[in-house]
């Protein structure tokens, strides 16, 4: 069984609607205790990163997702959900979960002068993917497939190994990690 994470940040109708198009089955939790028996976990995100850092802590699914991770068990990260993974977050100065090495990065952070350069903040369109490296969530997709954007922070993996997945907007984005 599949389990959503359900910290009061998530983009849970969404994942919701997908798995049952899918037919696949799943169950969807405020309390970490419904989710320990789920074979792999979905931990979606809309919103600031502080604030789902808070609603983890204040929930218990920040230690439950810690020990998840231990176990090496499955784990797949959407949108703020792969974000607060990282070890830190420019948005609200956020120490975050600490599964991978690196950082959440603000547009802006990097280059003042995207403005300058005419690329809008935040980043929302359709960016073609590239695939440096072989991954599983992304396999069978062909080089340059479009997928849809929404975002003004976007994810800077230390290792740059783990990277399966990037696309341009002024700078390279890891779009996916692994």
């Amino acid at each position: 069984m599949i389990g959503i994470v359900d910290y009061n940040a998530g983009n849970i109708k969404s994942v919701e609607r997908a798995l049952t198009a899918l037919g696949i089955s799943y169950v969807i939790s405020k309390n970490p205790e419904d989710l320990k028996d789920c074979s792999k976990l979905i931990f979606p995100g809309v919103g600031e990163a502080a604030y789902a850092m808070d609603q983890l802590k204040k929930s218990g699914f920040d230690v439950f997702l810690r020990n998840w991770v231990k176990e090496s068990k499955p784990l797949l990260g959407i949108c703020l959900g792969s974000q607060i993974i990282f070890e830190y977050s420019e948005e609200g100065d956020t120490q975050c979960l600490g599964f991978i090495k690196g950082k959440i990065r603000h547009f802006n952070s990097l280059d003042d002068s995207m403005v300058k350069k005419g690329i809008k903040i935040p980043h929302m369109g359709w960016n073609s993917l590239k695939f440096p490296r072989e991954g599983r969530l992304f396999k069978g997709l062909p080089e340059d497939s479009y997928v849809y954007f929404v975002h003004s922070y976007y994810l800077q993996a230390e290792d740059e190994e783990i990277v399966k997945a990037t696309t341009d907007y002024s700078t390279c984005i890891h779009a996916s990690v692994e």
